[in-house]
């Protein structure tokens, strides 16, 4: 069996839980259960704080799990879990910041025995570590924005996505630590089961199949016989676009193709221009 950690929320919880629908690993809850089960009777879910996930897989309580990279880092568990795949969103960055009035303007104005607080000191102190400055780290849970601002800091080190709260906080950015987008991380020693990888190999594939999709469109028209191959060669398709009769009129096709959609805006005009007619462009839940 394979116990599959989740978030139980925060920002990937919900656009995570939507991609393993579109997989097909339909998960059901019971009221708050902090386990569920799924249409495969060898996939077992555990919600637990993202926070945690890099700590229940690296130590075997969950085969596998959802969780940040920046999270595997702070836990210092990255040696200990196998990376599978990048979802794509959930994009962060963690990033070191100061007040907007304070003197500190770069890396280098940051003096010896200066304050920084955090929710992530272990990121936080190998950063200061390979500047080899020495600071002092203290670990908040919360609302790491204010500590300049009560004297219990000089400086924060914290988590954005846009840079917005930090600005609305009148904070200004110093220097990236790390990057980080939502993983999907495996226990080593559950990939050397055979069984087991065979199963994490199935999820691997199904939640692949969506997130390529995700960026993919069915594009269906019909077109004039004779212009075929000039459609072809702005549709190529992923192996080239289907072409079928139209059996209403002899001298049309009908075309299918595969085409990436931030490509359909300006492909639209050009197709019709060629005197491409009932256009449908359709979207795709997944991709094998």
């Amino acid at each position: 069996m394979i116990m599959f950690a989740l978030p139980n929320k925060g920002r990937i919880s919900e656009p995570v839980m939507k991609v393993l629908e579109k997989a097909g690993l339909k998960i059901t809850v019971k009221g708050r259960s902090l386990f569920a089960n799924t249409v495969d009777e060898n996939i077992k879910v555990m919600f637990a704080r993202a926070r945690d996930i890099p700590e229940f897989v690296a130590d075997g309580v969950a085969d596998i799990g959802v969780t940040g990279y920046d999270l595997v880092l702070e836990r210092d568990v990255e040696d200990k879990v196998d990376f599978l795949l990048d979802f794509g969103f959930g994009f962060a960055k963690l990033v070191l910041a100061a007040p907007e009035n304070s003197e500190i303007k770069s890396v280098d104005d940051i003096k010896e025995g200066m304050r920084v607080a955090t929710e992530f000191p272990n990121l936080t102190k190998k950063y200061f570590e390979k500047l080899n400055k020495k600071v002092e780290i203290i670990e908040l849970s919360g609302a790491t924005e204010i500590a300049p601002f009560i004297g219990i800091a000089d400086l924060i080190s914290d988590l954005t996505s846009t840079g917005t709260t930090l600005k609305l906080n009148r904070l200004k950015i110093i220097d990236e630590i790390v990057s980080s987008t939502t993983r999907l991380i495996a226990n080593k020693n559950s990939l050397k089961d055979k069984e087991k990888r065979e199963k994490i190999n199935q999820i691997v594939i199904a939640i692949k199949s969506v997130l390529f999709a995700e960026t993919k469109r069915l594009i269906m028209m019909n077109a004039p016989k004779d212009k075929v191959e000039e459609i072809r060669k702005l549709i190529p398709g992923m192996s080239g676009p289907t072409v079928s009769k139209v059996l209403s009129d002899d001298n049309m096709v009908a075309i299918h193709a595969v085409v990436n959609e931030d490509e359909i805006f300006t492909l639209v005009p050009k197709l019709h221009a060629l005197g491409a007619r009932d256009i449908l462009i359709v979207p795709i839940e997944r991709i094998l």
